[in-house]
């Protein structure tokens, strides 16, 4: 059975049983401040499981795209070395929100995988929860009775709270699980030894496939249980595990999901899979990587150096490392993979298919990227190997090389382990621990539990129409971390205040009593389909009525600055092509940012004409149409472009600027006119097929044109109040650049003269000529003298002093003779002599420079470099 019809089949039995189908999340989570990614199929239902919304149907199905990766539920330094880990899986899934529970969750499991998968009930184990003293909870016996109609009982096994306990984290909803396993060992296998033996034993051929949550609890702050008012079921399915016992397979990786992805990398890197480990492995972390990778940049999330940018970094570069180190691949070639992928899933997940080109792009430039870091890491090490003395290269160093420079310790192993040398490993893990200490303390945050004031469950957003109102705090709660100390979440019955979403900002303000006491709302976000206030103290009288005011300057200018994203978005389509996309936006009350595809830097007329585009619908005073709680397929039809990476409701809201539609839940001005002008400050690469243009709007834009007339007037005046300051500034540029060149001849005589001097200055010690002295010469003349002196020499050691502008120059020369036959290495010359200047420096080992900030330091490093060749 092939692995489309797989997922067909799935979904089309439990739309049977009343289940809606809905489509996969995009992968990166933006309202969850505990997650990066979606990391199983519950997590995009969450606010569902907390009581925060409440589903259209209480029957789902889906195939949800799931990414283990970091925190908890970390498989990446597995995936590859054995056949069944992903970074990147399918986690196919049916939900009920207080509808069913464990009887049809359990007789549908069944029914799916016997009657309608036909998998041979006898390669099947289930699990169920045995109980917990410390949870004061008893076996699952409900569980357990519902098994023994379709299994036997000696193939239900009692699993621990760790196997059979399912928490989404800390706090919140868990509930016990019923796990199924299958056993797809051969005969001769499960008569040695009894397949419920293996189970959960990580063992390659006796794996989970099926785990059944019945979430009935809530875990609180302090670690206590208490029932939750509706009972859900969450189910999660390892599609690719799934795909190997239904294909008659032994590994993850002989399943259609990777086989065209495999064959694609046989085909470039010309090695065989199935042949050898090492190249086996390599091949296994490049066809799980890809998906991951390629799956987040279509899903919105580019790699970056922070967050969760960084860790799709992070994968990719895993691959690429293991493509360079066991394929011998020195150039890009993962990015050739997306065209396989794209035809593989494109079907089951369109996003793939039409993000093909910017996936594609962004991969290559990120593989060439990594690929000149590994470049320069491979010097860096030889220069730790020249200077380690023994045969152990210090950890720290090499720590150095990992967290600096991004240099793969695996690798620095390998590399040291071909030279017979040692990492002390030790050091190394000591630094690394630490380091995560310290991101571990910046980052770490305690969370109480809600405090219930009202039992209210619906929150009402008002600030579209209105910056005030009198609110009633139904929840709080308190957060301690070491970034903001101690901070107060504040949840009302209503607010006016806009929380952070759809690249905008989240609006501040504050909040008064009756007395006229204020509490001051720092920012607001949204976490779960939540609205959360966040203050540095709490209401003096929590249960009185409050004035909400939300900061009207700053939303006023928010607004101009989101209202013109839409303008910008809409010129850059006219001026540019129907290929630009939005690829992300930050608005802020200062500024805005615009990130879309796009091929090419912008002209300076294509920026002009966006900016004139944008201008022109300002002046225009276009009026703002808004559609609220419109079905989504009616605002796609009226025009209205959707935003790739973001998840949209079955109601939507659609905003209109004249011909610009979009589908936003952000805050805009009534008017474009409100807006005044628009001005951009700056256009530039993100990744490759990204750009990025930073603008402003209203005061920012007055501030700015202030400010250049003030630059302009004092320039003016520097240039003697000339009536044409460009042509003043060309003359003074050209004179400038006639002066250089003067110079530049005047110190090439003054270097052929002092070459004369300099040769009768040369000592012959030992065979060799040596000459240490200090020159008044920039650097270009000293390393033309030094070069002409060689010309006509196979035994010369020099070094050069320079001083300029307080700082100190080195420069050593070796004749290549002297290097081979003496061993003399100039790199490692001026580094060493460079530390009398209070610096460092490298080169080749002929010649090699050396900059310090410690002049006075130039007569010791000149007498110690007779010690070079006594």
């Amino acid at each position: 059975m092939k692995s489309q019809d797989i997922r067909s089949k799935f979904l089309s039995f439990f739309e049977d049983k009343k289940h809606s189908i809905v489509p996969s999340a995009p992968m990166v989570l933006k309202d969850d401040p505990t997650l990066m990614f979606v990391n199983s199929g519950m997590a995009p239902f969450k606010e569902y499981f907390l009581g925060n919304a409440v589903p259209k149907n209480s029957r789902i199905t889906d195939s949800q795209k799931c990414l283990r990766v970091s925190g908890k539920h970390n498989d990446l330094e597995e995936v590859g070395y054995d056949t069944y880990h992903h970074t990147l899986f399918e986690m196919l899934g049916n939900w009920s929100f207080g509808d069913y529970f464990k009887k049809e969750a359990i007789a549908w499991a069944w029914e799916l995988l016997v009657d309608v998968y036909g998998i041979d009930k006898d390669i099947l184990y289930v699990t169920v929860f045995e109980g917990s003293e410390d949870d004061k909870l008893p076996m699952d016996t409900e569980a357990y009775d519902l098994w023994k109609q379709f299994i036997s009982e000696d193939r239900i096994l009692k699993g621990n709270k760790k196997d059979n306990f399912w928490e989404m984290g800390d706090q919140g909803p868990c509930g016990p699980c019923s796990e199924i396993h299958v056993d797809i060992r051969s005969a001769e296998e499960k008569a040695k030894i009894s397949g419920k033996d293996l189970v959960n034993q990580d063992h390659p051929q006796v794996v989970e496939i099926w785990n059944l949550v019945f979430m009935q609890y809530n875990r609180k702050a302090n670690g206590s249980l208490e029932s939750l008012p509706d009972k859900h079921i969450d189910t999660g399915m390892g599609f690719e595990r799934l795909c190997m016992v239904l294909q008659g397979v032994q590994s993850n990786y002989d399943t259609d999901v990777f086989t065209p992805i495999i064959r694609e990398i046989e085909a470039i890197t010309d090695k065989k899979y199935g042949k050898n480990e090492k190249i086996d492995v390599a091949i296994r972390v490049i066809a799980d990587h890809v998906r991951a990778v390629a799956f987040s940049i279509a899903d919105g999330q580019l790699p970056s150096n922070t967050g969760a940018g960084y860790v799709i970094r992070r994968i990719l570069r895993r691959a690429v490392r293991y493509g360079f180190t066991f394929l011998d691949k020195k150039e890009p070639f993962i990015y050739r993979l997306v065209d396989v992928l794209s035809e593989k899933m494109g079907s089951a997940f369109p996003e793939m298919k039409s993000q093909k080109q910017l996936v594609e792009n962004v991969i290559k430039e990120e593989e060439q990227s990594f690929l000149r870091t590994l470049d320069q890491g491979l010097v860096l090490l030889n220069r730790i190997v020249e200077d380690t003395k023994g045969n152990t290269v210090s950890g720290e160093k090499a720590f150095e090389l990992y967290d600096t420079y991004g240099f793969p310790i695996d690798l620095t192993a390998l590399i040291l382990s071909e030279k017979s040398l040692n990492l002390d490993e030790k050091g190394f893990n000591e630094e690394l621990q630490k380091q995560k200490n310290r991101s571990r303390a910046a980052s770490e945050m305690s969370t109480e539990d809600w405090t219930i004031l009202v039992d209210d469950k619906e929150e009402e957003f008002i600030g579209y129409d209105a910056l005030e109102a009198n609110v009633k705090l139904t929840r709080y709660r308190k957060v301690v971390s070491k970034k903001d100390g101690e901070m107060f979440q504040l949840v009302f019955n209503l607010t006016p205040f806009y929380p952070e979403g759809g690249g905008q900002v989240g609006d501040k303000g504050y909040l008064e009593d009756t007395h006229g006491d204020v509490v001051y709302i720092l920012d607001t976000k949204k976490e779960n389909n939540v609205i959360i206030h966040f203050a540095k103290n709490l209401p003096k009288d929590i249960n009185e009525s409050l004035k909400a005011v939300v900061d009207a300057k700053q939303r006023y200018r928010t607004e101009c600055n989101h209202t013109a994203t839409h303008l910008l978005h809409q010129a850059l389509r006219e001026i540019l092509g129907t290929h630009v996309e939005q690829k992300g936006s930050a608005v802020h009350s200062k500024s805005l940012r615009f990130d879309f595809s796009h091929f090419s830097k912008l002209t300076n007329e294509e920026l002009q004409d966006v900016e004139n585009f944008v201008n022109a619908r300002i002046a225009g005073k276009l009026p703002l149409i808004e559609k609220r709680n419109i079905p989504k397929e009616q605002a796609i039809a009226d025009g209205a472009m959707s935003l790739f990476g973001e998840k949209y409701g079955d109601t939507v809201r659609a905003i209109r600027f004249g011909q610009s539609i979009e589908l936003c839940g952000g805050t805009h001005v009534k008017n474009t006119g409100d807006i005044w002008y628009f001005k951009i400050v700056s256009e530039g690469a993100v990744a490759s097929g990204i750009r990025r243009i930073e603008a402003i709007t209203n005061d920012a834009v007055k501030d700015f044109y202030s400010e250049n007339n003030k630059v302009y007037f004092e320039m003016k005046e520097l240039l003697n109040n000339a009536q044409e300051p460009v042509k003043a500034l060309q003359n003074l540029q050209d004179e400038n650049a006639s002066l250089k060149k003067q110079i530049e001849i005047l110190l090439k005589e003054k270097a052929k003269n002092i070459k004369g001097e300099l040769k009768s200055e040369l000592q012959d010690i030992n065979g060799i000529q040596f000459l240490a002295k200090k020159l008044d010469l920039d650097a270009s003349g000293i390393k033309d003298v030094a070069f002409e002196l060689g010309q006509n020499s196979d035994n010369l050691f020099l070094l050069f002093a320079t001083e300029s502008e307080g700082k100190a120059l080195l420069s050593c020369y070796i004749s290549k003779e002297l290097v081979a036959s003496k061993g003399l290495n100039a790199g490692q010359v001026v580094r060493e002599l460079g530390k009398y200047i209070q610096g460092g420096g490298g080169g080749q080992p002929f010649f090699a420079t050396a900059g310090g900030k410690n002049p006075a330091g130039i007569d010791e490093a000149l007498a110690k470099a007779i010690n070079y060749i006594g």
